[in-house]
């Protein structure tokens, strides 16, 4: 266990203070009481993954600038107020070392004096009061998305241009004014890629990765496992930038259709499956929350991946067991809420498939945070 200056104020290591054997103890019962839930108890829990400290690739920050100083960091325990950080034991060493620069480059920002105007005459400025800073690690280099509200003016796109020039790790900056908004890029070097299957895999701006590249390359190394060896049509649902698909594509005889809400994010893989060549992968746009795929429509299909948001994959499982023919064999959920994966289960077994496998990735180091990849059958 790495020893934190901040661990017993900052709200995101938990358990911290815990020496490290009693800590994974300890999470690994908290989830096996949470899968006491489970209506099908027959099946085996596999050894628990644990990723080590340093290997955190994307981050939120938030900063606040009041009196001339500038904070950058983390929120208390259970508190709105930060806590200012010189580096997080969680996150890699390129994105520790890039936090001193960020720091400067943000007081820069905040310390630019907005004229605001009311009939074309100045009645007052405005500076950038608080914000939010996302970080990845990609492969080539890191990602940095600015996120405060306001319009990116002259001197603001001066100040980021030169930070990006002095910071030969820095690929490319963009900003937005929310988690809601399109990011527009400011600089960009050369577009950053990570790597998935041995495919370069151009990721947008501010875009949902797998915490740790260690965590990401055990979970596909599971769905492999699992549904490596099938031949024929696999769904991979709630797909994001492709984390399973590109592998399960590996196989020529598969043909992978994944499905996603954003429009964004699904533009990126089309882009890199195009710039890949890759013949068997098919990419639609679809909110499966709202608009599950319908029996006909999985119909066939000889396996399903499915990898959803927190709030878990409730109304796509519920048409899934509707399918009376050519049923999916195969099923792998990968859920990051073990509460949300007990309903889903429970609709799946409820409906004819059996849980064969569960196991716990722990890559939210110290946090309350797990995920989990399970495996059922028909």
């Amino acid at each position: 266990m790495s020893q934190c200056p901040y661990q017993e104020l900052c709200g995101g290591c938990s358990f911290r203070h815990l020496a490290q054997e009693q800590y994974q103890e300890l999470k690994i019962q908290k989830v096996k009481n949470i899968l006491q839930g489970l209506k099908e108890q027959n099946y085996t829990f596999l050894p628990p993954i644990f990723i080590d400290d340093s290997q955190r690739r994307r981050a939120s920050l938030a900063f606040s600038f009041k009196k001339g100083s500038l904070t950058l960091g983390f929120n208390k325990e259970q508190s709105s107020e930060l806590i200012d950080i010189a580096s997080c034991c969680l996150l890699s060493k390129s994105l520790n070392q890039i936090l001193p620069s960020l720091k400067e480059v943000l007081l820069q920002l905040c310390m630019v004096k907005t004229p605001q105007y009311k009939k074309n005459k100045i009645i007052g400025y405005n500076n950038i009061s608080k914000g939010d800073v996302w970080l990845t690690q990609a492969d080539n280099g890191i990602d940095i998305v600015l996120e405060f509200e306001g319009e990116i003016n002259l001197e603001y796109r001066m100040i980021i241009s030169e930070f990006a020039l002095n910071n030969d790790s820095v690929i490319r900056v963009s900003h937005r004014k929310n988690d809601m908004s399109m990011a527009e890029t400011l600089v960009e070097k050369i577009k950053p890629y990570i790597k998935i299957a041995d495919y370069e895999v151009y990721i947008p701006a501010g875009t949902f990765l797998q915490a740790s590249k260690e965590a990401e390359n055990k979970m596909i190394a599971l769905v492999e496992k699992y549904v490596g060896d099938t031949n024929g049509k696999i769904a991979d649902l709630f797909c994001g930038v492709g984390t399973f698909s590109y592998p399960l594509s590996r196989n020529p005889n598969n043909k992978i259709l994944s499905v996603d809400a954003s429009k964004a994010l699904l533009e990126g893989f089309q882009t890199s499956v195009n710039k890949n060549m890759i013949p068997n992968i098919q990419i639609q746009t679809k909110n499966l929350f709202k608009y599950p795929l319908d029996e006909q429509e999985l119909s066939g299909f000889e396996a399903i991946v499915f990898d959803p948001p927190r709030a878990g994959a409730e109304e796509q499982v519920k048409k899934i067991i509707q399918i009376k023919e050519n049923a999916p064999k195969k099923i792998v959920a990968i859920s990051c809420n073990p509460h949300s994966f007990i309903k889903d289960a429970n609709i799946l077994t409820d409906g004819g498939y059996k849980l064969k496998e569960v196991t716990m990735v722990d890559q939210f180091v110290y946090s309350s945070h797990t995920e989990l990849v399970a495996y059922f059958e028909k």
